[in-house]
């Protein structure tokens, strides 16, 4: 029987193996990925970095699951994101070589908080631009659904806005990284996730309802009233817009049904490949286990060791 340290497992791996996929080909067109699909594990290209090495995805995923081992702390989390971009923290060779515009901004932001002494606080909700939903904070959230899983909705809620705020605030993102958080805790559940899916469906309508700005559902309808699968290819975009991000992520997780389908599918969708490769990584992770993770492409992945023990401290960390 697959146990709560398995599913970290498999999650930590699955995630950073998409991530890696993704990395050589991020910004590439769906056109070109068509005329050269990418088939497995490459290097190079993009960032010129070596088979195997994940982005800034899997670094703030790891800092996020470092900071959790130890409890729950939105400085300490906070802290160890600075750590990441300004000490190399959990970078596979030692170098930041990809980082968005508003997450950077919003390290810096934090920074100043953490030179100053003043408590970290999330960024404002109130003031925030719709534009700044970008997938920044939705690339670094897996954790959380192993730590939230056994606490009231409304605290995972809140625990969720709080951890996306450090970085990105408006309700899009907030949103975005609710809903990957709450599928994760059905599959946790032990559902596969064909009833993942609907009672995901189910849940966070009611929810929404209740917690979070209405008018939001509009914008996740093609997930939450629709199978998202039944939309065709052509019109499930790809880009690092939050909202984008989280449906191709779905599309490809509930389209395909082993764990090389679903990356290499996340990854040929194009623009950006990483992201998208890893958060359907961790999912389809999860949902097939390390066994379906072709030996090739984790044998160069890099840290694989690291990221192993870290798998070990955070499922100690919560009772696993």
């Amino acid at each position: 029987m697959k146990t709560l340290a398995d599913s970290v497992r498999d999650a930590f791996l699955g995630f950073a193996v998409g991530d890696a996929l993704g990395v050589p080909v991020e910004f590439e067109t769906r056109e070109w990925l068509q005329e050269n699909p990418v088939t497995g594990m490459l290097g190079h290209m993009r960032f010129n970095q070596l088979p195997g090495t994940w982005s800034d995805d899997s670094s703030m995923v790891f800092c996020t699951g470092e900071s959790l081992c130890n409890g729950y702390d939105l400085k300490d989390i906070a802290l160890h994101y600075s750590k990441w971009k300004n000490q190399r923290l959990w970078t596979p060779h030692g170098r930041v070589f990809d980082i968005g515009i508003q997450t950077n901004k919003a390290i810096e932001r934090i920074d100043r908080f953490l030179e100053t002494g003043i408590r970290v606080r999330p960024i404002p909700e109130q003031g925030v631009n719709e534009k700044e939903n970008g997938n920044g904070s939705l690339m670094r959230i897996l954790p959380l659904a192993f730590f939230l899983k056994e606490k009231p909705v409304s605290e995972r809620f809140r625990i969720v806005k709080e951890v996306s705020a450090l970085t990105h605030a408006h309700a899009r993102a907030v949103s975005g990284c609710f809903i990957y958080v709450e599928f994760m805790i059905r599959l946790l559940e032990g559902h596969d996730k064909h009833r993942a899916y609907t009672e995901l469906q189910h849940f966070i309508p009611a929810f929404y309802k209740e917690e979070i700005h209405s008018e939001e559902y509009n914008h996740y309808c093609r997930i939450l009233a629709n199978n998202i699968t039944d939309f065709p290819e052509s019109t499930i975009r790809s880009s690092a817009y939050v909202l984008h991000t989280l449906e191709a992520c779905m599309y490809c997780v509930m389209k395909y049904d082993t764990f090389s389908d679903t990356v290499l599918a996340a990854v040929n969708l194009g623009e950006d490949t990483d992201t998208v490769a890893a958060l359907a990584g961790g999912l389809a992770g999860m949902i097939y286990g390390m066994e379906q993770i072709p030996k090739e492409w984790l044998e160069v992945l890099a840290r694989k060791d690291d990221i192993l023990d870290l798998v070990k401290r955070f499922s100690a960390s919560t009772g696993a």
